[in-house]
This record gives structure tokens, C-alpha cells and sequence, in this order.
């Protein structure tokens, strides 16, 4: 009996470790922060010149650093802050995507200042020039974007009105930040491709992008993130918060993403009870539906704004 029972338990034993530890290699790939922006997939290099001419703009122009917590480097987080080119009581809160910073989401920092908006482009957790070893996916960033909002606020007095955009991870942190408590200066939020829930991405990527099943590893990486983050993957959605969301919101999504894919628009939609606009694009990938067409994008933006920022 011994002899049979360890000819299974050594096995078993085998695949326990392996998979522990390719949830720590999965967890650390995916949330410990990196020090640099990674390259843009392949079908947006042929962008490359349009985004770097971006780039050159918002490094060009004035801007302002502001910190949360800026004594405390453990937790500090840095944002700049570019004033609108004539006095102006709109702002944008712009969130990046997934290993970006403030300064790779400079093409909408231009769009919206030349809509007049004060334009406030905070670096996430993790990321940039502000303070954490992880990448939270927009769960604990969304407190930060509180902070960030009260500080708009404080700035720039209490009539501002404020516009909450992001794209990719910065879309769903939008989504996940909706369903907070907002003071009434916070308008209306725009959402470009962000993804139903943390847990829903990680399984989807992890079928696609490294043919792997869902059970173990996922339980195993959500137990790291409880331990590391202090949350289960599976206890934060998008669409949670999305059905406590009591402002204007327009979803942006690209028919074509094969990163979120496009159902998590349609699912965040219909979580959504507040008024709402639905836009797929096109022939558009992953974070592509403003490079398609930038002017057409914008007019959205703006059919949108004259609707419900008021």
C-alpha cells in the first residue's frame, strides 16, 4: 500500500510545485512593476512617427508636477498637470494603459487641450515616476484617482468640472472608479477598451497568450495578489462597479481587439444604469480606435461632451 500510494503522491507533488511556481513567474510577469514603457504591438508600429510627434508636443510644453503623499516615497505618486491654453473651469483626468506612463497617453493630452481642458495625467501605481513595486490593474489606483480628483478640486476651485477618460487598464480603472462615491464637480467619464474584471483578463490571456487553463493557476495567482495586494482577482469587476455608476459614461472599444476583447464592452455596458454610449470601431485593435481615424474619434468625444459635461 506505501508503495502505491507514493507512486501517486510523488507526481502529484510534482505538478503542485510546478504550478506553484508558474503562478509566482505568471504573477510577477504580470503586476511587478517595470521600469520602462515596452514597445507597442506590431500592428501600431505603423503609428509610430504620428505618436512620437505627439510626444515632442507634451514634452515641449508647460507643465506642472503635482504629487500625492510627496514626502512619503514609499507611497508618493507623481502627475503633471498642463493648464489649458486660455483660463479654463474644465479638466481631464487622463489614465494610461498597462506599463505606460502620463506621457504615453500624449495624443489625448493634446485632443483635450485643444478642446480647452486643463489636462491632468497621473502616473498609476507601479508605473512611471510614482511609488510601488505592483501593478494593481486599476483596483487600488482608483482611490488614488479620488485623490487626484479632490486635488483638481482644491486647485482649481469648486466649480470645475471635471472629465474622467482612460484607456485599456485606464479604461477599466475609470469603470472600477465609477462606482465610488464621486463629488458632483467629476461630470462624466469616457472608458476606451477597458476590460470587465481583472480575473476575467487574466483567464482570457492566459488561454491565449500562453495555452494555459484556467484552474490552477489562476486561483494560485489571485491568492499571491490577496497576499501581495491585499485583494482576490476574483472579488473586483468592472461591472460591479459599473452598476453603482450614477454618471454619464462612454464606452469605447475596438471590434477588432483580440487583447479585451470586444465582449467585455458589451457586458460593461450592460451592467451600466446610468445614460450611456456604446461606440465599437471598425477594423480596430487593442487601443487603436483613436489612431484609426483621430478626427472622427474627437468628434465622438465632442458629440459626447455636448450631450452630457454639463
Amino acid at each position: 500500500m506505501k508503495k502505491k500510494a507514493l507512486t501517486w503522491t510523488l507526481p502529484l507533488l510534482g505538478i503542485a510545485a510546478t504550478s506553484l511556481i508558474a503562478s509566482e513567474h505568471l504573477f510577477n510577469f504580470a503586476f511587478k512593476r517595470v521600469n520602462y514603457v515596452p514597445e507597442t504591438s506590431a500592428d501600431k508600429q505603423k503609428y509610430a512617427d504620428a505618436y512620437y510627434a505627439y510626444v515632442d508636443w507634451y514634452q515641449k510644453i508647460d507643465k506642472e508636477k503635482w504629487y500625492l503623499h510627496e514626502h512619503d516615497p514609499q507611497n508618493r505618486m507623481v502627475a503633471e498637470y498642463i493648464p489649458a491654453e486660455m483660463p479654463s473651469k474644465q479638466t481631464v483626468i487622463i489614465s494610461h494603459g498597462y506599463k505606460g506612463n502620463g506621457e504615453t497617453m500624449a495624443n489625448f493630452a493634446q485632443m483635450y487641450h485643444r478642446l480647452g481642458f486643463n489636462v491632468l495625467l497621473p502616473d498609476d501605481r507601479g508605473h512611471g515616476e510614482s511609488a510601488g513595486k505592483y501593478i494593481s490593474f486599476g483596483w487600488l489606483d482608483r482611490l488614488d484617482y479620488l485623490q487626484w480628483i479632490q486635488q483638481v478640486i482644491d486647485r482649481t476651485g469648486d466649480d470645475v468640472k471635471i472629465l474622467m477618460f482612460g484607456v485599456s487598464m485606464g479604461g477599466a480603472t475609470m469603470e472600477m472608479l465609477s462606482g465610488e462615491d464621486l463629488p458632483s464637480q467629476v461630470k462624466a467619464i469616457i472608458a476606451d477598451c477597458g476590460y470587465s474584471s481583472i480575473e476575467a483578463e487574466l483567464t482570457y490571456l492566459l488561454k491565449r497568450q500562453f495555452h494555459l487553463p484556467k484552474y490552477p493557476i489562476e486561483p494560485l495567482v489571485s491568492t499571491i495578489s490577496k497576499r501581495r495586494l491585499g485583494y482576490y482577482l476574483g472579488d473586483v469587476t468592472a461591472t460591479d462597479q459599473l452598476k453603482k455608476n450614477k454618471r454619464p459614461i462612454l464606452f469605447i472599444h475596438g471590434e477588432k481587439d483580440v487583447y479585451v476583447p470586444v465582449g467585455m464592452a458589451y457586458e460593461n455596458y450592460a451592467a451600466t444604469h446610468a445614460p450611456k454610449q456604446l461606440w465599437i470601431v471598425k477594423n480596430a485593435s487593442h487601443a487603436e480606435s483613436f489612431w484609426t481615424n483621430p478626427a472622427r474619434y474627437q468628434a465622438h468625444v465632442i458629440e459626447f461632451l455636448q450631450t452630457y459635461f454639463n
